[in-house]
């Protein structure tokens, strides 16, 4: 992964989506178990490489459901948080591992960045203006709201999760690359950019080159 999309990742990776609210669930999602004990010897040093390897896909694979986790796997999972104290640190291990943990990272990664361009208003601006252009862009009919506000980018990102969540891996990067692909034409294409545009379209070309080089073969 490039350093400065990562580097610059900002707030809570993990955090609600930005104006979009998840079902509440009322009861635990099944069939999603974090080993503890593997949890346990990363922290202190003692677990394998190939064990270790096995731990952080265990992670890629519990993070789309982070909202509704058995209780044992959020118990086994903080201590992992904790030892990195940051979200934004587990991703970069994540990335070190090839295959689910590197595509995970780097779609999380994307999905941080477009929380945040959901409060920018010069950001919303250029998005506006490139929808005024093509309301629905290829790759986007059908997951971008109608009305262009503050919820537009929390909701793609919402999608990006949810098709991770239902296993639909191949719609979630396809969803993912496009939306890093429009927002970086929509910055190119921008009225009057001010410098926080210019640096979306830098970083959205990174992101679409990081995911996409993550991404299985078709």
């Amino acid at each position: 992964m490039h350093d400065k999309p990562l580097l610059k990742s900002v707030g809570e990776l993990l955090r609600r989506r930005h104006g979009v609210a998840h079902a509440a669930g009322g009861s635990e999602r099944e069939g999603f178990t974090l080993d503890s004990a593997m949890v346990s010897d990363f922290v202190t040093g003692t677990l394998s490489s190939e064990d270790e390897g096995k731990l952080a896909d265990e992670v890629a694979e519990l993070l789309p459901h982070h909202w509704d986790l058995p209780t044992k796997s959020v118990e086994a999972l903080t201590p992992l948080m904790d030892h990195f104290g940051s979200q934004q640190k587990l991703m970069a291990w994540l990335d070190g591992h090839p295959g689910r943990p590197r595509l995970t990272a780097r779609i999380y990664v994307l999905l941080g960045h477009l929380d945040q361009y959901s409060e920018d208003q010069a950001i919303l601006a250029a998005v506006r203006h490139a929808r005024a252009q093509d309301p629905y862009p290829q790759g986007l009919r059908g997951y971008l709201t109608p009305e262009t506000n503050d919820e537009t980018l929390g909701g793609l990102a919402f999608r990006i999760e949810e098709l991770l969540g239902d296993n639909r891996e191949r719609d979630a990067i396809a969803l993912a690359l496009a939306t890093a692909d429009w927002l970086q034409r929509a910055a190119q294409n921008a009225e009057s950019p001010d410098d926080d545009v210019r640096e979306m379209g830098e970083l959205m070309g990174h992101m679409h080159q990081d995911i996409g080089d993550a991404a299985p073969p078709a």
